[in-house]
């Protein structure tokens, strides 16, 4: 399961910036995560609760936020959004796509206190 060591990427991220900025709790994560990421939501919900205990965001409500996937079509030369990698494009129906988003995944931002 990669989810565990996701959230122990952001249980760093979370404590590295706990000290940058001096605070002590966080109340709220949010983290967006692109439809591609191979990210299981429910495995990194549990994940979550339990890296996070003894940390600035142990009980801290974790709001994940989908990103849509998209990909530069190379026949009608336009960014479009895709449900699915393999998908084509749904403006003309072309396979010769450009992937150009929707793999991240990255913190939004943080209620501290």
């Amino acid at each position: 399961m990669h989810e565990m060591s996701l959230a122990e990427g952001i249980r760093s991220i979370v404590e590295d910036q706990a000290r940058a900025h001096a605070f002590d709790r966080v109340s709220r994560l949010r983290l967006e995560i692109g439809r591609f990421a191979g990210v299981e939501k429910d495995a990194l919900a549990f994940a979550f609760d339990v890296v996070m205990r003894g940390s600035p965001a142990e009980g801290a409500v974790l709001e994940m936020i989908d990103l849509p996937g998209s990909a530069l079509c190379y026949d009608c030369l336009k960014t479009v959004e895709l449900n699915d990698r393999l998908d084509p494009c749904p403006l003309c129906g072309g396979g010769r796509l450009l992937p150009q988003g929707g793999d991240e995944m990255r913190i939004k931002d943080m209620e501290v206190a």
